[in-house]
């Protein structure tokens, strides 16, 4: 359904198709091609004709050469989509609302993230390690309690900001990986980084952030984890993991994280990288006879897509090859037949204790 309500009339589209831009000199400055929206929302721009076609939003209009030129109306809205799809939400919800409804949704996600939150003893030593404190005794109660606050918690990721404004790359790598020796992988990738990676989605969402701050992140993030993985000495055993996401969906970012669960857990796996044609995962899982295919889906990939492209592999997959599927875009699915759902990085060490107990008994 077209949501038109954020458009003013003069701007938008008539029903009877795109008009050229040329005939509105007055708003052609307000308007920016896909490779600028692209880089601005961070959502692709296959994602952006997907989302055009099926939903009716974005609305761009077309210039001369009928290249998409889209409002920067659309874009703000887009720019919070984007926002909300990082939080678990669904596009199919989303892209029916307009802009006042998006906001008042990220004004609620953002204030459930600042509640405090229970967190266990492990999980608070991270938290302290993470915030550069001290492995000292408590000077009381109090100290303890504040420890295992959801402040605390908070805080701890307080000091990315300030360090991705200073465009130090060098110190923004140095630091991340000194928090990835204090903790360890695990602690990093399953209690460090997701906090991280909430902060400095909210932080863009204030305006505290520009958008290509939260790319560096990003990049700088994965460039660390990589280097993690090259540097673990690890004994590598069965199973034998193909790890990948499908064509369009080009987060990496989970998978690198999946990677590091796996690998610390034995596996030996074989990254393909993003956007992998289902084709080529077939024939590459064949070929290195691997023994499970990992998939990462981001909250920005329609369920209805990953759906469809779970079944249409498994189709086509030996039947001994067994097919997992984890990140957000799977978040709260009830499970497949022949196809293992992953709400969280949590549910990879049982599922490998399960793969494996069923192997030796096979």
């Amino acid at each position: 359904m077209k949501d038109k309500s954020i458009l003013d009339s003069s701007l938008a589209p008539p029903a009877g198709g795109s008009r050229s831009v040329d005939s509105m000199p007055d708003v052609v400055a307000h308007r920016v091609g896909i490779t600028a929206v692209e880089r601005d929302t961070g959502i692709g721009k296959d994602t952006l004709r997907v989302w055009e076609r099926r939903y009716g939003f974005p609305q761009p209009f077309r210039d001369t050469h009928g290249e998409r030129m889209y409002p920067m109306q659309q874009v703000a809205r887009l720019r919070l989509i984007k926002r909300l799809l990082d939080q678990g939400f669904r596009p199919g919800k989303l892209l029916s609302l307009p802009l006042e409804q998006l906001d008042v949704l990220l004004g609620q996600s953002i204030e459930n993230d600042s509640q405090p939150h229970p967190i266990d003893k492990k999980s608070a030593l991270v938290i302290r390690q993470a915030a550069g404190q001290t492995g000292g005794k408590s000077k009381g109660k109090s100290s303890a309690n504040d420890a295992v606050s959801g402040s605390i918690a908070n805080s701890a990721t307080d000091w990315i900001i300030p360090l991705l404004k200073s465009h130090d790359i060098s110190l923004l790598r140095t630091t991340l990986a000194q928090r990835m020796a204090q903790s360890g992988p695990m602690g990093f990738v399953l209690d460090v980084l997701p906090s991280l990676n909430v902060r400095v989605g909210n932080a863009w969402l204030r305006g505290e952030l520009a958008v290509f701050e939260e790319h560096v992140y990003t990049e700088v993030v994965q460039n660390v984890l990589r280097t993690t993985l090259q540097s673990l000495s690890l004994t590598q055993s069965l199973p034998r993991v193909l790890l990948t996401t499908v064509k369009n969906e080009q987060h990496g970012l989970g998978l690198l994280m999946a990677e590091i669960c796996l690998a610390v857990d034995g596996a030996t796996c074989i990254s393909m990288g993003v956007q992998t044609p289902v084709a080529d995962i077939v024939l590459a899982a064949k070929h290195k006879a691997m023994d499970i295919v990992a998939l990462s889906f981001s909250a920005a990939y329609s369920w209805r897509h990953i759906h469809d492209c779970l079944l249409e592999l498994r189709a086509q997959l030996p039947v001994n090859i067994a097919l997992w599927a984890g990140g957000a875009g799977v978040a709260g699915r009830t499970s497949i037949a022949g196809i293992t759902l992953m709400s969280d990085l949590r549910a990879i060490h049982p599922a490998l204790a399960a793969w494996r107990t069923e192997n030796q008994r096979a």
